[in-house]
C-alpha cells in the first residue's frame, strides 16, 4: 500500500542519514588526530626539525620523543621541512576547535533517535523548498453511485463455484447439479457458495487478512472462471477459505494455536483491494475453517492428541478482529485439530480402532469450561467430530 511504501522510504532515509553521520564522524576523528600531532610539532618545531635532520630513523625517534601515533608521525614526515617551519598555531587551534564542536554534534545525533529523525525532517523540507513544484495530480470529488447504477445488477440467486486452486465463476440458481463442471488440468472442485448476485464474497488469507469481492464482478459459468487472486492483493499470503453470507451472520474463528473468537460476517468486509487485518495468526499456526453459528449453542474442540472439550458458545468472546481468547488448554507443542458447533452438549466421535471404523457419542466428562484441557476420547485414532443434534 502507499502507507507501506512511504514507511519503507522513511526507514531507508533514516538509515542513510545514520550511515552518512557515522562516515562524517570517522573523517572528523581522523582529521582531529592529525591536527593534534601537528599542534605538538608546532610547539616543538625546532626540536622536531633537528630530529628529522639528524636521526637515521626519524619516525621512530618522533614517536618515542613526543608519544605520537604511527599515523601522526607519517603525516609529519610527509610535510617538507620548509612547510613544517611555516605551521601556524592559531589556524591549527581554530580548525581543532571547529572539528571538536562538529564531532560533539555528530555524537549527539547518533545517540538520539529523536534528533536523527528531526535531522531527516529538516533535510526533506529543505529539498522540498529547493526542488518542489506545484502538484500535477488532479484531486477531484469522488463520484457517488446512483440508485440506477446499483440497480443495474439484478438481484437473483446464484451459485459461486470455486476450484481447489482458487478459480471462481458464477452460475445462476441454487441447488445446481455441479457434477459436470469442468476445471483446468491439475485443478478440481473446491467449494460452492449459494448466495445472491448483489452479495459480496469474502476471502480469508493464511496471513489473517480478509478481502471482499463483489459476486457481480465474477465471470459467468460459461468458461473456466478467473483466479480470485486477480481481484485482490493477497501479498505473501494464500487463500485459506472463501465464504459468503449476510453482514449479521455470526461466525466462529478458530486457529490451531487454540485461540479464537466470535464475529459477524460484516466484520470481514473491506473496501480496500489490499483487504483488512482480521485475525492475528501466531507463528506456526493456521486458521481453521470458519463455522456458521446460527442455530447452535455449544462448541466442541478436539486437540491433536485426542482430548475433547465441549462448552457453551456464550463463553466465547465477541470481537471484530484480533487474537481472540483461549478455546482449549494446550501445552507447548500441542495444537487444536478441529472445532464443531452443535445444538446441545453432545457430538458424535468417529475414528478407527484396529483398522475398523468406530462411532462414539461424547460423554459428560468431555463437558467443561472454556480454556480447560478437556478429556481423552479413548483408544481411537483418526478422530473426527460430527455435530449430534439433540
Amino acid at each position: 500500500s502507499l502507507v507501506d511504501l512511504i514507511g519503507e522510504w522513511c526507514t531507508f532515509r533514516i538509515r542513510t542519514v545514520h550511515r552518512r553521520t557515522e562516515f562524517r564522524l570517522q573523517k572528523a576523528d581522523d582529521r582531529i588526530h592529525i591536527l593534534e600531532g601537528r599542534h605538538i610539532v608546532f610547539l616543538n618545531i625546532d626540536e622536531v626539525i633537528r630530529i628529522i635532520r639528524q636521526s637515521d630513523e626519524p619516525k621512530a625517534a618522533l614517536i618515542a620523543r613526543f608519544t605520537l601515533s604511527d599515523r601522526q608521525a607519517e603525516d609529519i614526515l610527509e610535510i617538507r621541512l620548509r612547510q613544517l617551519a611555516r605551521l601556524e598555531g592559531i589556524r591549527i587551534e581554530q580548525e581543532l576547535a571547529k572539528l571538536r564542536g562538529e564531532r560533539e554534534g555528530l555524537l549527539k545525533l547518533l545517540g538520539s533517535d529523536a534528533l536523527l529523525r528531526r535531522q531527516v525532517i529538516r533535510e526533506i523540507r529543505a529539498d522540498a523548498e529547493k526542488h518542489g513544484d506545484a502538484r500535477r495530480t488532479m484531486i477531484e470529488t469522488a463520484v457517488t453511485s446512483s440508485r440506477s447504477e446499483v440497480a443495474a445488477v439484478a438481484d437473483e440467486p446464484v451459485t459461486v463455484i470455486i476450484s481447489e486452486k482458487g478459480w471462481a465463476r458464477v452460475r445462476q440458481g441454487h441447488g445446481l447439479d455441479l457434477s459436470g463442471v469442468a476445471f483446468k488440468d491439475g485443478d478440481r472442485a473446491g467449494s460452492a457458495q449459494e448466495c445472491r448476485s448483489v452479495d459480496s464474497l469474502v476471502i480469508v488469507s493464511t496471513e489473517g487478512r480478509a478481502f471482499t469481492v463483489a459476486v457481480a464482478s465474477l465471470p459467468d459459468g460459461r468458461g473456466m472462471g478467473a483466479p480470485l487472486s486477480s481481484f485482490v492483493e493477497l501479498g505473501a499470503g494464500r487463500i485459506a477459505q472463501v465464504l459468503t453470507g449476510r453482514p449479521e451472520d455470526p461466525l466462529l474463528v478458530a486457529k490451531t494455536s487454540g485461540y479464537g473468537f466470535i464475529c459477524c460476517y460484516g466484520d470481514l468486509l473491506s473496501r480496500q483491494k489490499a483487504g483488512k487485518a482480521f485475525v492475528s495468526v501466531e507463528e506456526g499456526a493456521t486458521i481453521l475453517p470458519l463455522l456458521r453459528l446460527a442455530g447452535h449453542d455449544h462448541l466442541a474442540a478436539l486437540s491433536e492428541d485426542g482430548r475433547l472439550l465441549i462448552f457453551p458458545l456464550d463463553q466465547m468472546k465477541r470481537l471484530s478482529s484480533g487474537k481472540g481468547v483461549q478455546i482449549i488448554g494446550l501445552r507447548e507443542g500441542e495444537s487444536l485439530r478441529a472445532v464443531v458447533v452443535t445444538r446441545g452438549a453432545r457430538v458424535t466421535i468417529k475414528g478407527t480402532v484396529r483398522s475398523r471404523t468406530k462411532t462414539l457419542l461424547s460423554e459428560d466428562r468431555h463437558c467443561g469450561l472454556r480454556a480447560r484441557r478437556g478429556s481423552p476420547v479413548g483408544q481411537i485414532s483418526n478422530v473426527t467430530l460430527v455435530a449430534h443434534p439433540e
